[in-house]
This record gives structure tokens, sequence and C-alpha cells, in this order.
């Protein structure tokens, strides 16, 4: 191994050599406690550590650092104190996660740190994201983003590195191939010779080191970064190196060759380096072991701290208050009291118009939404008024963008995602409900991402652009679920989830786009999230519904003036208005809950759960549900009518108020 200290003198060498031993010693001790059963699990970066140490120390400590399970190295050279990572790993209240998540699945911005979670390939979307926050906000700042080899084989990877380069990000995606993939080897994972030949299919550099030597890896990242500060673009970088341990310790290593571990055990790090050292005089035998002995006395102080710490004492109203960022919502209502009919198109337009021009660091992405307006026109004209670094045509890249949108968030952006159609979301459902749902929760970021989701059937679009799939979200907590029926809703609900810190789904209808209008306030104002409204007044039974289903009931209401039913639109389905439905139902004693979402499974399968433990005593009839057939939504008009719930609306009413 051939090292070249280049402008680094002996007390930097020594730096580097503390900062490469320091995380070695403290994984040894890690496997000691392993195997005394005081710990339960670790992923060991035995053998890979110049990557983590060399890495770290070419980047600036207010540059984030997106790292894996097995890059202790990163977490030790941004001088984490050991006791805050052994009571993370242990699970103790002072840990990162509070108990929450395990070893390294958490960020710190203190730290400047973002870890993984364990699908391993969305955070380089957030690389994305954090890297255009910077570039947005003129700092000539640079991003450093782990993966391994068996990463690269996700789509994450694909999308993460062709936003990048599109956008010109200053990226640098380091590939830590360690030749397996648990137990996959590469041969099984990629047919290319070496993974950084892939970069010229994305228009950027590739570069390959040996991830042995910490000065080849810390000298090339650290004029990569240099050079993409000023001159911001993506790089790809790949590591080579070697994984002297199992996946974790419990898979054991037997499906390797022992003739790689006796090749790969010439190549260590930490000897090589220690060797080269003692030859340039920059350390004495004495030294090495005055060093070693230190950091083992310290390492078994810190320790013991973490275990002594008491364990946690569990507390639901904590658990369920640390699902999302607190939030009050601002009370206010136009100042001027001038109001404009509008249709419901119009209105989010308006709204998302508003939200930009009130917060100069929202930033609008989606497909087709610059110059040409979005394929239904709603940021049409944006362009011109706020420019293309704002409003930001996106590849078609749904889990790229929504990563990219979290990663805004993380650095002090907000963001708004137009999902082209909502049943598009499914291509990032990962980032969606593993990323922005969990993270508040996981380790106390907020995450400050509005996802429009164009929504629903009645246009004869076909299976895969008219499906109702709100429900999908209302059973991931640390989602906000909106869909709003009106465009004075509309509005003022996109208005608040824009304003609200944690990520929400913004259901709107394409039926009602064009076809209904009401005045609306001119001026910015705010629905909050959560609160349904009485949209019509009555006495013999009530009416649960939401979205299109607002106006079926109605139009039944109006061809029923003989039994006035009361209408709830709930607005809001998480968190949902339990006050306001569990109110009608004690006054009316006949609950009908309307949706448009298949019946199995629907949202309207939760009210009715709630209305029955809590207001069965009010009730003069079962709960019914009207809802879509439990098949596909077909294209063609007469099945499409058939499918949808208000096929079904008359029978069920005629069923309920006269049980």
């Amino acid at each position: 191994m051939i090292f070249d200290r280049k402008n680094l003198d002996n007390d930097k060498l020594v730096t580097f050599y503390k900062s490469l031993l320091w995380p070695r010693l403290i994984e040894e001790k890690m496997l000691i406690l392993l195997r005394q059963g005081r710990i339960g699990k670790w992923f060991s970066g035995i053998g890979q550590e110049a990557i983590a140490v060399g890495s770290t120390l070419a980047m600036n400590p207010s540059e984030y650092i997106l790292p894996m399970h097995r890059n202790l190295g990163v977490f030790t050279t941004r001088d984490i104190p050991l006791s805050r990572l052994m009571a993370q790993w242990q699970g103790k209240a002072s840990g990162f996660t509070k108990g929450r998540d395990r070893s390294f699945h958490f960020g710190t911005q203190e730290y400047k740190i973002i870890g993984m979670i364990s699908h391993l390939g969305p955070q380089m979307a957030l690389a994305d994201g954090i890297a255009l926050a910077d570039v947005l906000s003129k700092r000539n700042w640079a991003t450093l983003v782990y993966t391994g080899e068996g990463g690269t084989s996700e789509g994450d990877f694909h999308e993460a590195l062709n936003v990048a380069a599109v956008w010109n990000l200053p990226v640098i995606f380091l590939i830590e191939n360690n030749g397996y993939g648990l137990s996959t080897p590469v041969n099984e994972q990629y047919r290319c010779e070496y993974l950084s030949d892939r970069a010229i299919g994305y228009g950027m550099e590739g570069r390959r080191v040996d991830g042995n030597n910490i000065l080849e890896v810390y000298h090339t990242i650290n004029e990569l970064a240099i050079d993409i500060r000023q001159n911001p673009r993506p790089v790809l970088l790949e590591c080579m190196t070697f994984r002297m341990r199992g996946h974790e310790e419990a898979s054991g290593t037997k499906y390797v060759r022992q003739e790689l571990f006796d090749e790969w055990k010439e190549k260590d790090p930490i000897a090589n380096f220690e060797k080269y050292l003692l030859d340039e005089g920059a350390l004495s035998p004495d030294s090495i072991r005055i060093i070693k002995n230190g950091f083992t006395t310290m390492i078994d102080i810190e320790v013991e701290k973490a275990f002594n710490e008491p364990d946690i004492i569990p507390d639901m109203a904590t658990e369920i208050a640390d699902m999302y960022q607190p939030y009050n919502f601002p009370t206010f209502q136009p100042s001027n009291l001038s109001t404009t009919s509008k249709r419901y198109i119009d209105a989010i337009s308006d709204g998302l118009r508003q939200g930009m021009r009130k917060y100069d660091n929202l930033v609008l992405m989606g497909q087709d939404i610059a110059e040409y307006g979005g394929a239904f026109k709603i940021t049409q004209g944006f362009v011109e008024e706020f420019g293309r670094e704002r409003v930001r045509n996106t590849p078609i890249c749904e889990s790229a963008i929504v990563g990219a949108a979290m990663g805004l968030s993380i650095n002090g952006y907000k963001a708004v995602v137009e999902m082209q159609f909502a049943d598009f979301v499914t291509c990032a459902f990962n980032q969606v409900i593993n990323n922005l749902a969990k993270t508040h929760y996981r380790w106390g970021e907020n995450v400050d991402v509005v996802i429009r989701m164009p929504t629903g059937a009645g246009t004869g679009a076909g299976p895969f652009h008219s499906q109702s799939n709100e429900a999908w979200f209302t059973n991931t907590p640390g989602l906000k679920v909106v869909y709003p029926a009106f465009p004075a809703d509309a509005k003022g609900l996109l208005l608040a989830a824009i304003d609200d810190p944690n990520p929400v789904i913004y259901f709107e209808h394409k039926y009602l786009y064009r076809s209904i209008s009401e005045d609306i306030p001119d001026d910015e104002y705010i629905i909050e999230i959560g609160k349904a409204k009485v949209v019509l007044e009555g006495s013999r039974a009530s009416i649960i519904t939401y979205g299109l289903g607002v106006h079926w009931a109605l139009e039944y209401a109006k061809n029923h003036s003989e039994a006035p039913v009361e209408i709830v639109d709930l607005r809001t389905l998480q968190p949902w208005d339990k006050e306001t439905v569990e109110a009608s139902a004690k006054k009316t004693g006949r609950i009908l809950i309307l949706h448009e979402d298949t019946l199995t499974s629907g949202f309207g399968g939760e009210i009715a759960a709630h209305l029955a433990e809590h207001c069965f005593a009010s009730l003069d009839a079962p709960i019914m549900r009207c809802a879509s057939l439990d098949t596909a939504i077909p294209m063609n008009k007469a099945l499409e009518d058939q499918f949808l719930a208000k096929w079904r609306l008359e029978e069920m009413m005629y069923r309920l108020l006269n049980y």
C-alpha cells in the first residue's frame, strides 16, 4: 500500500491515525460485549474504517454526510461522544432516537449526519435535496452520501444519480464496495467491471480508489469537494474494500473463501497506516502503545456510562405526541374581505401561489409543472413569477423527488410535490411511508413536505389514473391527510398544509377541478387541519363523507327533502374530527358513511368502528357504509358508474331510514 502525504505534516498524520484507530477499538469492544451478551446486535465495519474516517475528515463540519450502518468512523470523526452513541445502541432515553430505532438509524442536525433506514437506497435522494437547498441558498457546500455495492441495484440509486446530474447538484455518491451484499457476491449484483464506470451513463465523473488507504480516500474526496463547491455537479466514487466480518455478527462468514480473508488482512487499513507512520518517524512504538491504552480506558468508561443509565419507562402519551412536530395553527382572517368566484382548480392554484409568495424557501417539484403548468395547468404562469429554481420540472422518478423534498426540509426549506396522478405515488411509497412519516418520531426532525394528489374517478380514466388511495396513508402514523370537497376549503387547507411543519398528503379530486365554483377570499387564509364541517343540517340521518362524496350526498339531500339528512364533510382524514362526527351521530341516531374508495378496508371502516364503540347507545339503526365495489376501477362509463358508491347511495339510504 502506497501512501502519499502530500501537504500533510506529521501532526496531521497522527491525528488521522487516532481518528482511524478510535472506531476500530470501539468495534473490538463491541464484539466482546456481544459475546458477553451485553449487546444484542452489531454491524461491523472492521477493515473499512479508512473510507468512513478519510471521507469525513475531507468534508467541512457544516456539510451533511449520509452514512450507512457500517460507518462508525463517520460518527466518531464528527466527535459524537461514545457514551451518547452507546446510549443509542442500547435504546436508552439519551440516545438519538430515545430507544425507538436501532444502531445508526438516526440523524442529528448538531453533527450534520443523516442516517439510513433499513431500505438502503432512499437516503441518496435525500442527499439531492440537501444539496439543492445549498445551491438555492448560494452556499458553496458539498454533500456526501454513502451506499454499498448492493444498494446500487436499487432503483433509488439510479433515480438519485440521474436527478443530481440533471440538476448539477454538488453531491459525492460514495459506493463502499466491500464485495458482498450480506452473502450475495458482486458477480451476482452487477455485470460491469467497476461500478464507477456507470457514471458515464449519468453524464458525471466516476472515480475509483483504494478504500483501505486513508490518505488516498482523504485526498480524493477533499479535492472533489473543493472542486464541486465552486462548480456544482455530482461525482460517483467507488471505494474498493472488503468486509472482514459478517453482514452482522449472527450471520457469520461461511460463504466467503478463506483466501479472500488472507488477502485482505494484508491490506488492513490501520496496520498499514501505522507501519507507514513508523517508517516516517511520525509515531514510535511507545507512542502507539500510549495512544491505544488511553483509548481503551476511555472506551471502558464511556461504555459503562451508557449501561448505567436508567432504562426507559414507557409512556403512551409521549409516544403518541412525538409522531408529529408540535404545531398550533394560526388563527387569522383575511385582511381584505373581498372575494372572487373561483373553480376548485383555481382555488388550489391560488393557494399555491400565495404560499410561494409567503415563503421564499418554498420549492415546487413535479413532472411538467414549469412552463407547461402541470398536467392540469395548476402551476401555469408560476415560472414567470417565481423562476425555474423554485418551480422545478423533474424527471419521471417519484421516489427520488419525494426523497429530495425531504432533503430540502432537512436543510431548511419547504417543499410541495405534485404527483401527476395519485396512483403514481406507489413509485414513492417507501419514501412516504418509511422516511417522511417516521422521521420525527425516530429522531425529532420534522419533515416539511406536502404531496399533492390528483385523485378519484368519474372521468373514464381507468385503473391507473382513478384510484382513491387515501386509506393507504390514513393507516400510517406521522402523516396528515387532507381531502377538501369545495374550492374555499381547497385553498384554506392547502395553505394550512404548507404552513404545517409535518408531512401532509393533500388529495384533490380531478372531477371537481372544473365542475364546481364558489366565492372564496382573495387574501391568504387558513382552515385548520383536523376540523370537519357540517355542510347541511338535518335530523333524520347523518351522512359522513368527504371529497366527491359530499357532492353525491348533497344531490341526494336535494332530491329527498322529505327526509332531511345531515351531511358532515370530514375535510381531513388524519387526524379526523371525532367530536363533530360523534355529535352528529348522537343528534340523528342513524349513520351512513359514504366514500369513493372501495368498501373493504376503506377509511369508512375506521369511522364505523369508532362510532360503534363510542356512540352505540345513541344509535337507532346499524351503522351502514356506502362505498365503491371491491374491484379495480374500469374505464367504460357504464362500468365506472356501477363501480362508484353513488350507484348504491339511494338503496343504502332507503335501508338506513327504514330500519
